[in-house]
């Protein structure tokens, strides 16, 4: 054995001996169990509001953004779109029965804004507001902790009309929406998420121009990053202020990289 490849694993032995124990308890086969996630690791589900709920009119909503743009011939492949969806609105009742059935513990869903607040802004939909308390206690119900994500890129028509993401007042549009959320579903809901996926609803919204509001500009994408940004921060304030003993995070879109040579 010639020195070098000596030296080479003589220092690969030493690092193997520093390794923790518990490495080698590990799965290597490729095949993952329930345990080898931890005892902590909460197991369940995510949904958007448009992806599921339907009811896009229903009991006093507004118009989004993905309203607007579904309605748009052309924007979708069979012009399809979210109108009724899996009818979520009609059917949480046993849908969330189903997700206790898949041995899921955690629920994590989206409220629609327009919902909240139909123009965005202002009066407040009380039957939007109901229509999440009876969502939420189905969940408590059966057994699922349910966890809220404040926006799954459905804004407001009306505030789309005013500039949506690349207008700064969006800060002070989003802090009222998130201080009403957390004051009224706070004291059940302790798991929060402010938004969800903000590189994708900005630079496919703004720059690429592929999904609503169906926008191609520099300028405007890099402002709705900036307001998106001031808005993490603002919802995270504002719900840490409201609720206690919250968790407080946003959802990441995160792709695995390998590498191209060593």
């Amino acid at each position: 054995m010639q020195r070098r490849q000596l030296i080479k694993n003589s220092a690969l032995g030493a690092a193997l001996f520093m390794l923790p124990r518990s490495l080698f308890s590990m799965n290597l086969t490729g095949e993952f169990t329930k345990a080898d996630f931890g005892k902590n690791f909460k197991w369940g589900v995510a949904t958007a509001a448009y992806q599921i709920e339907g009811a896009w009119d229903a009991d006093g909503k507004g118009p989004s953004i993905w309203d607007t743009f579904t309605h748009k011939k052309g924007k979708v492949k069979n012009n399809e779109n979210g109108d009724v969806a899996c009818d979520f609105y009609n059917r949480y009742h046993s849908d969330i029965a189903l997700i206790r059935e898949m041995n899921m513990n955690v629920n994590r869903f989206s409220i629609a804004w327009t919902r909240i607040f139909p123009e965005g802004t202002g009066k407040v939909n009380e039957k939007g507001v109901d229509f999440y308390h009876r969502v939420i206690d189905r969940c408590l119900e059966v057994g699922v902790e349910p966890w809220i994500t404040c926006y799954h890129w459905d804004l407001p028509q009306a505030l789309q009309d005013k500039g949506g993401w690349a207008n700064r007042d969006i800060v002070h549009w989003f802090s009222e929406y998130v201080n009403l959320l957390s004051k009224r579903y706070g004291d059940k809901v302790k798991n929060w998420m402010v938004l969800n996926e903000p590189l994708a609803f900005t630079a496919i919204g703004y720059l690429a121009g592929i999904h609503p509001p169906g926008i191609r500009s520099v300028k405007k994408f890099n402002a709705a990053v900036h307001h998106t940004t001031l808005c993490q921060a603002e919802g995270g304030r504002v719900i840490r202020s409201n609720v206690s003993g919250s968790n407080v995070g946003t959802t990441f879109s995160c792709s695995h990289i390998d590498a191209k040579n060593d």
